[in-house]
């Protein structure tokens, strides 16, 4: 039974009201995930800095670790949402389901990222070494690898939350990865 539910504009303090207002202008709407945050006066302020912070991975990058994240969490909400904003970074359908699973034989570089994304993901921090000589070897750098663990926290917050709420998914529903790649 969900006992969550998505907080309108009014159910909200004043701060939040502010953030659902300047996110209606950039966005178009609150996705549910983010409203949701608001049953906290502080969470949803936090989690957006964490989430907008500068980073040495590009928006693109930033969607390769975000798919993987949320499929090892095996998160519905953040996978249609990042399934969306993949598709805006210029990733294909196939691409994506790659993505998800964790590799990108299209590309190199994005391939070693994914691996380690999905790996530091599975092993609760505990990288395989040859995950991350792999990694190094592709080109990324440290400061790559400090970033992407941090993104890794980053999207593991909203992949628990939305596990723990269930609250309705604002994006078209991705399917699961097995349906998916039939």
């Amino acid at each position: 039974m969900n006992t969550f539910n998505v907080p309108k504009r009014t159910e909200v303090s004043t701060n939040n009201q502010a953030i659902f207002d300047n996110l209606e202008k950039a966005v178009g709407f609150v996705p549910n995930l983010f409203a949701t945050y608001a049953h906290s006066e502080n969470a949803l302020s936090n989690y957006l800095a964490l989430s907008n912070a500068k980073t040495s991975l590009s928006a693109k990058q930033k969607e390769v670790v975000n798919l993987a994240v949320s499929q090892v969490n095996d998160c519905v909400y953040c996978l249609s949402a990042h399934t969306a904003i993949g598709k805006m970074n210029g990733f294909t359908d196939e691409q994506i389901l790659e993505l998800r699973a964790g590799y990108a034989s299209f590309d190199t570089k994005l391939d070693a990222l994914a691996r380690l994304a999905r790996n530091i993901t599975e092993s609760r921090g505990a990288t395989d070494s040859v995950v991350l000589e792999n990694f190094f070897r592709a080109g990324w750098t440290k400061e790559n690898l400090i970033d992407t663990i941090v993104l890794v926290g980053d999207k593991t917050i909203s992949n628990y939350l939305h596990r723990t709420t269930q609250v309705p998914v604002d994006f078209p529903v991705a399917q699961p990865l097995e349906l998916a790649q039939v």
